[in-house]
């Protein structure tokens, strides 16, 4: 029987069912509530549904799971496991997506879809989410939107007269529409460095970043990263500043060498050069005062936390953030944030990390439900 996800009221109302969103309902499922999920996508997979073709996990499907269920490996399960150069320990983004449908099916959440929730706003005993598809009364709510909706592109001088192509890699595909183009990629994190590795197989392809890039040896994945993020974490709780002193000090860079990655090493092409100085109409002008045609941009250049529906409820901060204790907002303590990042848990922002701030969620709100 299909699960009730009517407008109406329930213990837990979450608004979003990425990754963050599951997480969360694989632990409501065992706490005897009563929970909805609201979704703005038309299907399963959240942010994924938005990646470029070509994505690649930083760690092997085991560390790349939600609470309850491994993700499954190997090539013959999902076509998104096979890599370039046939490597397929990493998977790709439609393994992801294939998983995040299963996952919904296993543990039968009752996402309502799609439902763009456009504000929440407060009642004495609850809150509000409310869609152009109804309104939804929770008695907590769990924000777990996310950052895909809000990509980041800082200011540059000139920016708004290039007459070339722009795009975040939000909205990046796949190299094809870039083929014998004059490209910059701009940004030196991951999705900068996978970006840029493959638009130089078709393009001529530039990466601008404001510092060198920094790799991690190539044995480092998202495993080591998520033990080195867990560490922190005890280190805090048990109050050890000597352990989260060596933890913090650990600089091991920022960009994971997955096979993509690897191979543009070995062709010579994984390098970047300092930022141009303005904007022309037809390209930039670099320090040296050389101008140079260029006919697109694809900024790598981050995201900020998708926290619009929450304006009504007096809650985010100058700096986009909202004070939390725990995922528990301070200014209004029915509210839950899971899944934005490092202040909302260590590690919250991944596949294998969200699960732990999930869980902590949960128990959190079955305690104030109670009282």
């Amino acid at each position: 029987m299909k699960a009730n996800t009517e407008p109406g009221t329930y213990d837990v109302v979450v608004i979003g069912g990425g990754q963050a969103g599951l997480s969360v309902g694989y632990y409501l499922r065992r706490s005897g509530l009563s929970y909805v999920f609201l979704d703005a996508q038309a299907e399963p997979g959240g942010a994924w549904l938005h990646g470029w073709h070509s994505l690649t996990l930083f760690s092997p499907a085991r560390w790349s799971s939600l609470p309850g269920w491994i993700m499954p490996g190997g090539a013959s399960e999902y076509p998104g496991w096979i890599m370039p150069g046939g490597a397929s320990e990493y998977p790709g983004r439609e393994a992801v997506l294939a998983y995040m449908f299963e996952y919904e099916q296993r543990y039968d959440l009752p996402i309502g879809r799609p439902v763009r929730v456009t504000s929440v706003r407060a009642r004495s005993d609850s809150l509000e989410a409310v869609s152009d598809s109804g309104i939804w009364q929770g008695r907590a709510v769990v924000s777990a939107t996310g950052t895909w909706e809000q990509p980041y592109i800082p200011p540059y001088p000139g920016r708004e007269l290039f007459g070339g192509l722009q795009l975040h890699s939000a909205h990046y595909i796949s190299p094809e529409p870039f083929n014998g183009k004059r490209v910059l990629v701009i940004g030196g994190g991951n999705s900068g460095a996978q970006i840029l590795a493959e638009l130089s197989l078709v393009a001529d392809a530039t990466w601008v970043t404001k510092r060198p890039p920094q790799f991690m040896p190539d044995h480092v994945d998202g495993r080591y990263l998520f033990d080195l993020a867990t560490r922190k974490y005890m280190a805090e709780q048990r109050g050890d500043s000597e352990s989260l002193r060596e933890v913090v000090t650990n600089n091991l860079g920022n960009i994971v060498m997955v096979p993509p990655v690897k191979e543009a090493r070995e062709r010579g092409v994984l390098h970047s050069v300092e930022p141009f100085t303005r904007f022309t109409k037809t390209g930039v002008v670099w320090p040296s005062g050389r101008e140079e045609r260029i006919d697109a941009v694809v900024w790598c250049t981050g995201f900020k936390s998708a926290l619009d529906h929450l304006d009504p409820l007096g809650v985010i901060e100058p700096d986009g953030h909202i004070d939390v204790v725990g995922t528990r907002s301070v200014k209004q303590p029915r509210l839950w944030l899971v899944g934005y990042g490092e202040w909302t848990g260590y590690a919250s922002a991944t596949l294998i990390g969200v699960g732990r701030t999930a869980r902590s969620t949960v128990e959190e709100i079955a305690a104030f439900l109670r009282e």
